[in-house]
């Protein structure tokens, strides 16, 4: 197996709205496409990467470091024993010369290219990538379903209370049972009467609904707004303050008792490992979403996971950020706790395959080989213009 071609691009994912820190207007990802010289049907078999919403694309660090080093190495060092694809070996070789720290937007290119060589591994052979994933690295009896939740719920322009219900009520419409919503973006007098609209529409429940603060909280405010949604019993409480701020996050866990949310923001082994240190993040409660589309990829995440058993952590306490394909393959083989989803957000490259259908919070996973773009028809699209 020899790669012949790799094409890189931008998609733009902008819409008007915002959460507490940023907004999405420029929004825009990397998407790649790598080509090899194994032939299915007249065609060679390509294999598709991009980065999820939140972080913008990286394609510098793709063309001047990250793709030359992948083209220019030699066939064999990315095969394993058996001449299949590696891509723990290609991830060696895309992080060569390379020096530790530093993650950010470094981890996000990787990452495309991670999730592309995967994709185009277990095309290769003949497997969607939740199976071919779970007999390689998991127990090999990957779930047939895994739950997801709808997140929404952002700050927009001439948005009131109504619109904020009736875009829920659609969530339920669609077979989500627990929602997800902004605050941050305003005071806790209006974030407050925002909760509640929702949770009028949720039959009073709060249970169903989680809060996410996009890291925009200091200590005092993160307490603040604790105190006074603990009585909720909210579903999670999520990325409170900087994701790098452990003291802010091990604070407030002493003092809130429900299940908080964080990770999405980390994007390395060594920073996943600090948050389970330094955190006070608690294993009987708490959620982890590490977003493998953003940190190094799929390989780093399954050393992620490695970290997380010697520390006594369930995969099932694992909700990855991105609300994509790829992801709820990787919950599926890896047995995590779920999905995050987009149902109205970050087109085309978010959502499921076109024919997925949400019951009670959970979707099935498609049977294409790979991890399923080709089931996603307005995304495959733009993926196939790269390189036709």
């Amino acid at each position: 197996m020899k790669i012949t071609n790799v094409y890189e691009g931008v998609v733009p994912i902008s819409s008007s709205i915002r959460n507490a820190w940023i907004d999405f207007s420029s929004m825009d990802c990397s998407i790649v496409a790598i080509e090899s010289d194994v032939i299915r049907d007249g065609k060679p078999v390509v294999g598709y990467g991009f980065n999820s919403n939140g972080r913008y694309s990286a394609g510098e660090i793709l063309r001047r470091r990250v793709l030359p080093r992948l083209t220019a190495a030699e066939p064999g060092s990315l095969l394993n024993e058996a001449g299949e694809l590696d891509p723990a070996k290609a991830w060696d070789v895309m992080m060569r010369n390379e020096k530790p720290g530093g993650h950010g937007e470094r981890s996000v290119a990787v990452g495309v290219v991670d999730m592309a060589l995967f994709d185009l591994a277990s095309k290769i052979a003949g497997q969607p990538l939740y199976r071919y994933l779970s007999e390689r690295h998991g127990d090999g009896t990957p779930d047939d379903s895994v739950f997801v939740y709808a997140a929404g719920g952002y700050y927009a322009p001439g948005k009131t209370l109504t619109d904020l219900q009736n875009e829920m009520r659609a969530f339920l419409d669609q077979g989500y049972d627990v929602v997800k919503m902004k605050i941050g973006g305003a005071d806790l007098a209006e974030d407050l009467r925002r909760i509640e609209a929702v949770i009028e529409v949720l039959d009073g429940d709060g249970s169903r609904l989680a809060v996410d603060v996009n890291g925009r909280f200091d200590l005092a405010t993160a307490l603040e707004y604790g105190r006074a949604i603990e009585p909720y019993h909210l579903f999670w409480y999520e990325e409170i303050g900087d994701p790098l701020d452990y003291r802010l996050n091990a604070t407030v866990a002493e003092h809130y008792s429900g299940s908080i949310a964080t990770g999405e923001n980390l994007f390395s082994l060594q920073d996943a490992r600090n948050l389970i240190r330094y955190g006070g993040m608690r294993p009987d409660r708490d959620i982890l979403q590490f977003d493998p589309a953003l940190s190094y990829g799929l390989t780093e995440y399954l050393r992620i996971q490695g970290m997380l058993r010697q520390h006594g952590w369930s995969s099932r306490r694992c909700i990855p950020h991105g609300g994509h394909q790829f992801s709820l393959h990787i919950a599926a083989a890896l047995k995590l706790g779920g999905n995050e989803s987009y149902p109205g957000e970050f087109q085309p490259t978010g959502g499921f395959a076109d024919d997925a259908v949400v019951e009670k919070s959970r979707v099935g996973l498609t049977d294409i080989p790979g991890i399923g773009f080709e089931g996603k028809a307005a995304f495959h699209k733009v993926l196939r213009a790269l390189h036709s």
